[in-house]
């Protein structure tokens, strides 16, 4: 059992303490006073620093996913439908799923303490870097869910990177390997033979991050770098959530069938 399952049981398992904290604790309806402000307070109480970062991890997944659905100025019926579909993927039971529409709410709210969010967020995490990529991989998902990425949501996305240490070029580079990722699967089940299947194997090498001239060394390195960072039990072990493993284990199914259909195609 996570630590979400957990927490339901005892007071303390809301014990994070910060904005971050202040947001948990109001998504169950418990309130925190000054006193429970301290970063090393979940401890005390015999929370391990992994607990932490989990607690901080699906806190900060759904309020900041529900900041970015309300970046344009509105939440799309798509957005809402995409948060639900996390939620589903996660197999949460009816209470954990209702804190984590709660969270998605208080992300839209207009004085959601972003910028302390992720201040905290970053601290919790300690540079775990595979993990923080895994989060803006989640929000990346979050603002395609309506097929695009506008401006505000970019803007936002930006801002988001920025206080995490992720470099533009890094951004950059998940948002075109989601994007191949959806070309992909959706080429890929609707013709893969012929032209269709050409389309599919430039993308494949998009999701590894390289064009098709890379080498055959290159591919397999891309392969087993991408599939170390995503790698579930090594996410968990970093602070993912348990109840998150499922999305991680997708993206690692995505990233296995990208280099099969490399692969075949180089018969090596």
């Amino acid at each position: 059992m996570g630590w979400l399952g957990k927490a339901l049981g005892g007071t303390f398992g809301f014990m994070l303490g910060g904005p971050l904290g202040a947001i948990l604790g109001a998504a169950v309806g418990h309130h925190f006073d000054a006193g429970l402000d301290s970063p090393d307070f979940g401890d005390v109480f015999g929370f391990s620093g992994q607990q932490r970062v989990q607690m901080a991890f699906f806190t900060a997944t759904f309020s900041v996913m529900g900041h970015i659905a309300k970046a344009d100025g509105r939440v799309t019926p798509s957005e809402i439908k995409l948060a639900e579909a996390v939620m589903a993927q996660m197999r949460l039971d009816t209470k954990m799923r209702k804190m984590a529409i709660d969270l998605f709410r208080q992300g839209k709210q207009a004085d959601f303490p972003i910028h302390e969010v992720l201040e905290q967020f970053s601290r919790e995490c300690r540079r775990r870097g595979n993990l923080l990529n895994m989060f803006i991989e989640i929000q990346i998902q979050a603002a395609f869910a309506d097929g695009q990425i506008n401006q505000a949501e970019d803007a936002v996305l930006h801002k988001i990177c920025d206080y995490l240490n992720i470099s533009r070029f890094e951004y950059e580079a998940l948002k075109m390997q989601f994007q191949a990722q959806q070309r992909f699967y959706q080429q890929h089940q609707r013709q893969p033979f012929g032209r269709g299947a050409e389309a599919a194997l430039a993308d494949a090498y998009a999701v590894l991050g390289l064009k098709a001239e890379a080498s055959d060394a290159q591919v397999k390195r891309a392969y087993r770098k991408l599939m170390s960072q995503h790698h579930p039990d090594k996410l968990v072990a970093k602070g993912l959530p348990e109840e998150m493993m499922t999305l991680a284990k997708q993206k690692t199914q995505k990233i296995r069938k990208a280099y099969e259909t490399i692969r075949n195609s180089r018969k090596f």
